[in-house]
């Protein structure tokens, strides 16, 4: 009967359930060989062919897809500015096209000062190892934000302190290279010249901040700006935009500082990033153009340009694709482009309503207890 109830049709039930949450990945063959042959298949085909493949490609055993990870705040609605705040935290995942919110980052800041409304403090980040960590910011009294750097751990969907920065700072560089974060000049509660010069790095498979071969002055101090790693350097300039800049480059291996090409420099006219430390990206801030540094001609080329891209203030790469946040009419949004195809393909990520961005990184997808529901 289509109501029976009987505990005999319970226990029919219950054993059909029983065997549908204990289906074979691959009929025939036990789970962890099914797992090494699924894991050789694009996770995108995974997720839509049935709910025990879908449930593999976020399980810890599984390696893990890249996916987008945005710092937002909220604007205030009378002045859509950002004055002191608590971050937002979430991830998107690519392939069921949903946000997830994160823990938030135990951090207030100021983005914005009610007295210097068109002086933007920024929130230097970056991601190292498969992790994020936030290294730098301005409290509400102009001070440094962060006594102990931040990091958060996508395996474990949890925030940490990492070792302590003397002095902690604002207004520095701050990038990767080779796996350590390396954190230059800046200022602290107060300027000091030789916090201006110095450059720390940090290896987090190791202990606390080293210092490495200062700066030759404190030029470094103007902005917040990020250093970027390539090809066993690291390269910065001293002002974002299209401004007259100055430009160095860290050699690692040697722990010298020296001057940038002048290809190089005088193409940097917006936020740039690495992709996997071997391809450089630039937006032009002003045309909406990206382009890739050729090192061979010192040169920018470009890849593609779009209105979208105009007004980039940061930029992230990985996987094949360049993710940028962008200042619009509509506020800040993120645009990806996927420079990985010939020509480039561009789209806009639907950001949650009421947040804006700040930043963007891209880093392992978080794993099974935020599945996406469906």
């Amino acid at each position: 009967m289509a109501n029976d109830i009987s505990p005999t049709s319970k226990r029919r039930k219950l054993v059909v359930v029983s065997q549908q949450q204990h289906q074979d990945l691959l009929p025939g063959l036990p789970d962890h060989i099914a797992q090494v042959c699924l894991s050789l298949v694009d996770p995108y085909f995974l997720f839509s062919v049935c709910r025990s493949w879908r449930r593999l490609i976020y399980s810890p055993s599984f390696p893990p897809f890249l996916s987008l990870y945005a710092l937002f705040s909220i604007p205030d609605p009378q002045t859509q500015t950002q004055t002191q705040t608590h971050l937002r935290f979430q991830s998107f995942d690519p392939i069921s096209s949903l946000w997830r919110v994160l823990p938030t980052p135990p951090l207030r800041l100021l983005l914005r000062h009610p007295s210097f409304v068109s002086r933007h403090h920024p929130l230097q980040s970056v991601s190292v190892a498969g992790n994020l960590a936030l290294l730098a910011a301005t409290a509400e009294n102009l001070v440094p934000a962060l006594p102990q750097p931040l990091v958060f751990d996508p395996s474990s969907c949890e925030w940490a302190h990492a070792p302590p920065l003397s002095p902690p700072r604002r207004w520095c560089a701050a990038g990767t290279l080779r796996g350590s974060v390396y954190v230059a000049s800046g200022i602290g509660s107060q300027f000091s010249h030789d916090v201006a010069r110095s450059v720390e790095r940090w290896d987090p498979r190791g202990s606390g901040w080293e210092r490495v071969s200062d700066l030759r002055d404190g030029r470094f101090s103007r902005d917040a700006i990020d250093a970027v790693g390539w090809r066993g350097k690291l390269c910065m300039v001293n002002v974002r935009g299209g401004a007259l800049k100055d430009g160095v480059v860290y050699d690692a291996d040697k722990d010298t500082w020296q001057e940038m090409p002048e290809g190089m420099i005088g193409g940097w006219r917006g936020p740039v990033a690495a992709m996997d430390e071997d391809e450089m990206f630039m937006v032009d801030e002003a045309k909406g153009a990206l382009r890739r540094y050729d090192p061979g001609r010192d040169s920018w080329v470009e890849v593609m340009e779009s209105e979208r891209l105009r007004g980039a203030e940061q930029i992230a790469a990985g996987g094949g694709r360049v993710c940028v946040v962008c200042s619009g009419t509509g506020g800040k949004g993120i645009v990806v482009v996927d420079v990985a195809t010939a020509p480039a393909r561009l789209w806009s990520v639907e950001t949650p309503e009421g947040l804006e961005a700040v930043a963007v990184h891209v880093l392992p997808r978080i794993t099974a207890p935020l599945l996406p529901s469906t």
